[in-house]
């Protein structure tokens, strides 16, 4: 499995990236100049990998902390963006060994997978057992480039069945809850409110952040000429800085 391993504290994350399935080296490496060990993970795509992202077993990720546990980490965290949040949210439902998990820009349900051909499957599986999921609506986005899929998963989210909802009432783990009120990709504010509505959590928000909150010590990411992501570049790093000082706290343990 291709992964990025930084750092050598006695706290592990598991460092999830979005549907770009990319090592996010540059996040692990910020985490581990504040002493934790930071791990990064090629979860679809790679050699001997689902091409895109469907029916992903939730095992590749405790893969990764079996990882951080040989590398000495103690604690068990999970750090996830995006699609990432959704898997990290969906592990902590089944895996009692993550003791948090923060997740930026969540989703409340599991989705369809995408990027394989054929009807619509869940993106994830447990023990071989596909994860009930919310299907597409039928009409993709008609606008862009770039594209805004916001009102795309609206759509979806009205339509989604109650058995696609991560059941985070489940999870033991501490749960932090980074999300933008103009993220343009999906709803992440509305997904976060709902999560909340099932068990105690800690939510950051911003009203005029995107999709992609920027950690302190992070650079700004490029613009992109395929995706609309919402907010600005001085909205999501404040979202950063407000979520960071929680994010610290959560992932070593701290109330």
């Amino acid at each position: 499995m291709e992964s990025h391993l930084a750092g050598a504290g006695e706290v592990g994350v598991l460092v999830l990236a979005g549907s770009s399935g990319r090592i996010d080296s540059a996040r692990c490496d910020l985490l581990a100049a504040h002493g934790l060990t930071a791990l990064s993970i090629r979860w679809f795509g790679g050699p001997g990998q689902s091409p895109g992202i469907c029916e992903i077993p939730l095992e590749t990720f405790v893969t990764g902390l079996d990882m951080l546990t040989e590398a000495g980490a103690r604690r068990l965290t999970i750090l996830g963006l995006s699609k990432g949040a959704e898997a990290a949210l969906s592990l902590a439902c089944v895996e009692p060994r993550v003791e948090t998990v923060v997740a930026l820009s969540p989703s409340s349900v599991v989705w369809a997978g995408f990027g394989v051909a054929g009807p619509y499957r869940s993106s994830w599986t447990w023990r071989g057992r596909p994860l009930p999921f919310a299907p597409y609506p039928p009409e993709w986005p008609a606008d862009g480039p770039p594209t805004s899929f916001r009102a795309f998963y609206e759509r979806g989210l009205a339509a989604a069945p109650a058995e696609s909802a991560i059941p985070l009432e489940r999870s033991r783990a501490d749960v932090v809850l980074v999300a933008g009120g103009d993220d343009q990709m999906w709803p992440s504010l509305t997904f976060a409110h709902a999560l909340t509505a099932r068990r105690e959590v800690r939510l950051v928000s911003h009203p005029r952040a995107g999709h992609r909150p920027r950690l302190p010590g992070e650079p700004a990411p490029a613009p992109s000429a395929s995706y609309v992501y919402g907010g600005s570049p001085h909205a999501d790093a404040e979202l950063g800085e407000r979520a960071w000082p929680e994010i610290l706290r959560a992932l070593r343990g701290r109330t």
